[in-house]
């Protein structure tokens, strides 16, 4: 980002369906090369990374590590090269695995997958980069899952099921998951821009409050849709287990991904709980509350298209 930057009511495409869309990774694949970085980055005095190779079924697997971490030790060279001081980089509460309910930053780092072990790669990338210079200054941000108008992630996908009325609820539903309004998301990493200007490393989790059991959440959805629904129905969790993985050997038989797998049974009905304790020692404050932020989202996606 240059000094002044005009005001937006665009959301980063990173945080939103354009990282999503389709040549997504060819676009991400191109952004990696020294030149082009140098040439985007010139004249500017922060640097703001929110790229990712994100989804659970990437292939080839190498995606992960040439955008996630290559991608990062590219942006690092350039900045040292420009003379930019300032990184501030989204990174995710993957890289703490299947956490302990109320992990904040001091929790263990224990990625399962390639997605946080590339994220933690990276982070490593902006660590070396500040011992390389005493004046250097990253800003990481470990955000859980992030939803909004627009969005085509997880929680997206979630309330897609749900408006359908073809919504499987699999385990018992008092698992907790914390998620994050795409407006709060953005909107704090528009307040690290004025803060955190010393050198050093400023590390965050990001989590909107409160954070919703699966029970409270699909209600809640339905009530926003107008379904008058006080009950769920529960499918045994190692029922839809199995199912994942007969989706797996299908997927690996015919070479064709499937929104359904084993390891995303898994993370459904895991506690996905994080806490931020260093964001709460700041004085920002999120614009929105998160059961306006999911109102606001399921009107624009499913009601208001209608």
């Amino acid at each position: 980002m240059r000094n002044a930057p005009s005001k937006s009511t665009e959301f980063m495409a990173s945080l939103t369906d354009e990282a999503m869309a389709p040549g997504a990774d060819e676009i991400a694949k191109k952004a990696m090369p020294m030149h082009s970085l140098l040439e985007v980055l010139k004249g500017s005095d922060v640097v703001i990374n929110l790229a990712a190779e994100h989804r659970d079924d990437v292939t080839p697997k190498s995606l992960y590590d040439e955008v996630n971490v290559h991608g990062s030790e590219n942006v690092c060279k350039a900045c040292t090269e420009l003379g930019i001081h300032k990184i501030i980089f989204t990174s995710s509460v993957a890289v703490y695995g299947f956490a302990p309910v109320g992990t904040d930053e001091s929790g263990e780092i224990n990625y399962f997958n390639d997605y946080g072990r590339t994220k933690y790669l990276a982070e490593g990338k902006y660590r070396n980069w500040l011992k390389a210079d005493s004046s250097n200054s990253v800003t990481i941000i470990r955000p859980t899952v992030i939803f909004g108008e627009q969005n085509r992630g997880n929680v997206y996908n979630l309330l897609r099921q749900i408006a359908s009325g073809r919504f499987p609820m699999v385990g018992k539903g008092t698992n907790r998951k914390s998620m994050n309004y795409v407006e709060n998301v953005a909107a704090f990493i528009d307040y690290e821009l004025s803060h955190d200007t010393e050198a050093g490393e400023h590390l965050y989790n990001y989590c909107d409050e409160p954070a919703y059991d699966m029970n409270h959440l699909v209600l809640d959805v339905y009530k926003c849709l107008g379904k008058n629904k006080t009950k769920l129905f529960h499918f045994p969790y190692w029922l839809a287990y199995f199912g994942g993985m007969c989706f797996d050997f299908l997927a690996f038989i015919t070479r064709r991904k499937f929104p359904i797998s084993a390891i995303r049974v898994k993370k459904f009905t895991q506690n996905t709980y994080f806490v931020g304790s260093n964001i709460k020692k700041t004085d920002f404050v999120p614009p929105v509350p998160l059961e306006q932020g999911l109102k606001q989202t399921i009107e624009y996606e499913f009601i208001d298209k209608i």
